[in-house]
């Protein structure tokens, strides 16, 4: 349990490392491009979409390697054993939505249910700075 521990936490300080420097990304890229001022809130949409999507596919790496491994567990019900089933059940658990056709099993369970809490924080942070990208730039 505590190198599921070490792991979980090491792959959180990673994806909010990420989430803040996609962040601080566009919030430097953003004044700089010379587009209409509405479009660079189209352009802070989707920097942060593949921001999300690249945290789930590190979230989702790390589930892997964990069932690989065989001490932390297994995903088990409707799903083949592929690497796609760990970024499906990623992507499911980051957005907390939880279709409840795969289940985690052993360890990996406080790997999934961390993940859902990162990504609630990680889609709210994300909220937070579009709500003020839109301030700056919707009404021009």
């Amino acid at each position: 349990m505590f190198l599921a521990l070490v792991i979980n936490s090491a792959v959180i300080a990673v994806v909010v490392s990420i989430h803040y420097e996609a962040l601080r990304i566009l919030s430097v890229f953003l004044p700089k491009i010379r587009v209409p001022a509405r479009m660079k809130v189209l352009v802070a949409v989707f920097g942060c979409l593949v921001a999300h999507a690249v945290e789930v596919w590190f979230f989702a790496i790390a589930l892997y390697l964990q069932i690989q491994q065989g001490d932390f567990g297994y995903l088990q019900g409707n799903l083949d054993g592929t690497f796609y089933d760990s970024v499906y059940f990623s992507f499911t658990s980051y957005t907390s939505l939880g279709y409840g056709d795969i289940e985690p099993i052993g360890h990996i369970r406080f790997h999934a249910g961390l993940e859902s809490l990162v990504g609630l924080v990680m889609i709210g942070w994300t909220a937070s700075f579009l709500y003020l990208e839109m301030a700056s730039y919707w009404r021009r």
